[in-house]
């Protein structure tokens, strides 16, 4: 606590919101909550020995009651429930998100008569691009948001409601527009940026490289097609596909670069500062996405510590960051981005001093560069390995050499990205410059696309649980004291603490191989009868056209929840409607 008193106070804040989610405590229960918070204020400022002593107790309890009562007023706003129906609405688009095949999907805040709330809008493919310079009326579909029904299914209903989104809204018919004049200042921002991106769509260059393009620097990964992301996904590198911490710094570097050149040497503090502005400007362009604002917010700390010749505190800097998120929306701390970003810092943080000291001598930039991006890639990789297999089910030991290769050549990549959106946003367009560019980012996804082609080196449907991702985050720990002193003591403990992990694994493996289920889902228009016996599973299935859709939604998830191991899958007669298993019926028409 006297080390890091901030971040100690932060991991109190975060309990006390998950405490909150877990439990949802009443609204009068958060109150007295919120009035014990306040009774504990007055003790901290009075001086004496004894409060000295529990002051750091006293701090714990004040910013774990603080997590209860602000996650339990995020949670306390209910809507008013409508049965799904047909209604004509006005509507606004307020974020563009990734299309499917047959629509492009907005988020959007809905007028049905005098009711105002959020909503997912589903817009058939080949309607016209909706924008923030209108306001659209159509006839809808809306359905309020249903839950997952089983465990191991991803609750979608529960993800949106996080962000106060409860409905989804279908167009069929014809939408109508009208010119908005109440347009705030974000929007018109938010329409800038689109107008951005449709100057990207007009350029001479591959379809994947005007993807690529507008997702590794506008942070639109909307139009990047499937393949592309799984390439990135089994080679260890959709971290340098989306906007993150990596960027950020690079793009301040181009900022920075240019101040220094243009400014005297005097004013090296004024670059700073006005690197810092631009960044953030570049960053409420983009749209303050979460990854950007946490990088954003890290980095403007960092270099107030250096303007204030202090010495810069990367822990506080990471406190500071959190708390600030957190106060303004306490349910990021439940957004995947958020954890495996923050998890990723400590990281940095804990191992890459100690594995920096096993590279060779770094005794020019270029080695100072190669090895510390491989070092910085390598510690936040195995730092953030058990959240995704919590969360991803998935890992490729090919994204070890993946990110050995690609990672110290992507500022390359963003600076050459950057300066391209640049020239486009201007409406500078030099047929050279693009294709060039369409050439390198063609060479590069080739290559992604040639290190995730080692299947053999990919293991998916991998089971995982948070007490086991605990224990290896555990092991993480100690990692670095064996990195560096590698000695018997250290040693043992490392060794043990794999041991209790496979322990647990094996305990929880076994107990749930004693379990036997069988279950009726519904998939869109079908059935599907699943049965579980052991460490096997069998799942059957009417239309054999729907059996990828099966495996991606149902199969692969149930087999990662359930740690199975042989999954198989088998049809039904066309006419069948009734199954009989064990003296049961079952259902399937």
């Amino acid at each position: 606590m006297s080390k890091q008193p901030l971040l100690v106070l932060v991991i109190c804040f975060i309990l006390g919101i998950c405490f909150q989610d877990r439990l949802i405590l009443p609204e009068t229960s958060v109150y007295i909550i919120a009035g014990i918070g306040m009774l504990i204020l007055i003790p901290i400022f009075f001086q004496s020995y004894f409060l000295y002593k529990i002051r750091p107790f006293l701090l714990g309890c004040l910013f774990f009651g603080a997590g209860i009562v602000l996650h339990g007023f995020n949670t306390a706003k209910t809507i008013k429930g409508m049965a799904a129906s047909n209604p004509n609405v006005i509507f606004k688009i307020s974020k563009k998100l990734n299309s499917t095949r047959k629509y492009k999907k907005y988020e959007a805040v809905i007028q049905l008569e005098k009711e105002y709330f959020n909503s997912i809008v589903y817009l058939p493919q080949h309607y016209k691009e909706l924008d923030f310079n209108n306001y659209y009326k159509a006839k809808v579909y809306l359905t309020r948001l249903k839950s997952a029904s089983y465990d191991f299914q991803f609750d979608y209903a529960k993800y949106l409601k996080r962000k106060g989104i409860y409905y989804q809204a279908y167009i069929s018919d014809e939408v109508s527009s009208v010119k908005r004049n109440d347009m705030t200042f974000g929007e018109k921002v938010s329409q800038e940026r689109l107008k951005v991106l449709q100057s990207i769509d007009r350029m001479k260059m591959s379809i994947k490289s005007k993807a690529f393009l507008k997702g590794i620097i506008l942070a639109d990964r909307t139009e990047i097609d499937q393949d592309t992301v799984k390439d990135f996904s089994r080679s260890g590198l959709v971290h340098f596909l989306a906007i993150s911490g990596t960027h950020i710094v690079v793009i301040f570097g181009i900022f920075y670069f240019v101040f220094v050149q243009l400014l005297p040497l005097q004013f090296r503090k004024s670059a700073i500062i006005l690197s810092l502005t631009f960044i953030w400007l570049f960053a409420g362009f983009i749209g303050f996405g979460n990854s950007v604002l946490r990088s954003c917010i890290m980095l403007s700390t960092y270099f107030i510590y250096i303007l204030l010749q202090r010495k810069p505190d990367l822990l506080h800097s990471l406190a500071l960051s959190a708390v600030i998120i957190l106060i303004s929306d306490t349910n990021q701390v439940f957004d995947i981005g958020f954890q495996l970003s923050f998890v990723a810092v400590l990281g940095i943080f804990w191992l890459n001093q100690p594995l920096l000291k096993y590279f060779p001598k770094q005794d020019t930039y270029f080695k100072r560069l190669i090895f510390n991006t491989v070092s910085i890639s390598l510690s936040a990789q195995l730092a953030t390995l058990p959240l995704v297999l919590l969360y991803f089910h998935q890992f490729s030991f090919i994204s070890i050499v993946a990110n050995f290769f690609i990672v110290p050549f992507s500022e390359i990549i963003i600076v050459l990205s950057f300066i391209m959106t640049a020239f486009i946003a201007m409406g500078i367009n030099i047929p050279a410059v693009s294709m060039l560019y369409d050439i390198v980012i063609k060479g590069l996804l080739e290559i992604i696309h040639w290190f995730a082609d080692f299947e053999m080196l990919f293991f998916d449907d991998i089971s995982m649980n948070w007490v086991e991702v605990m224990i290896l985050l555990g092991i993480v720990y100690l990692l670095r004291f064996v990195v560096v002193r590698f000695d018997f003591r250290n040693s043992m403990r490392l060794i043990m603490a794999v041991l209790f992990f496979f322990i647990a694994r094996l305990t929880f493996n076994i107990i749930e191989y004693q379990k036997t289920e069988v279950l009726v889902l519904d998939f869109y228009k079908n059935k599907i009868l699943l049965i579980k016996n052991g460490n096997s599973a069998c799942f059957w299935i009417k239309d054999p056209s729907e059996k990828d859709k099966v495996v991606q939604y149902i199969v692969k998830p149930y087999m990662a929840s359930r740690r199975i191991h042989a999954g198989e899958i088998k049809f039904f007669p066309e006419h069948a409607q009734k199954v009989i298993y064990l003296g049961k019926i079952y259902k399937i028409n």
